[in-house]
């Protein structure tokens, strides 16, 4: 079996599910609510296992650390690039106008 293809896979609505391919996958509102809640879990493992196979391959990548920017190497060491602007929180569904 090959690889899975971006136009085989096909979103058609919330309700009518997944179509894979020939294989028709038929979902509940509380199942996609389910996979939905997964999602930031999900994304925080990517994040974790991209810092890590980056320093596995050899390269530097740059993060943030204890309210600053820091260059991170291979073998451990760390390069302070510069301290981070301070962070302000966010409410759930806020917009924000981007001068």
């Amino acid at each position: 079996m090959g690889l899975l293809q971006i136009s085989d896979v096909q979103r058609n609505s919330r309700h009518e599910g997944l179509s894979v391919g020939n294989w028709d996958m038929k979902m509940e509102d509380d199942e996609i609510d389910y996979l939905e809640e997964c999602i930031p879990a999900l994304a925080q493992l990517a994040v974790t296992q991209a810092y890590w196979q980056t320093l596995a391959s050899g390269l530097s990548l740059v993060t943030l650390i204890e309210g600053a920017i820091y260059e991170v190497f291979p073998d451990g060491a760390r390069k302070k690039i510069k301290d981070a602007e301070p962070s302000y929180p966010i409410a759930l569904g806020a917009k924000r106008q981007i001068r």
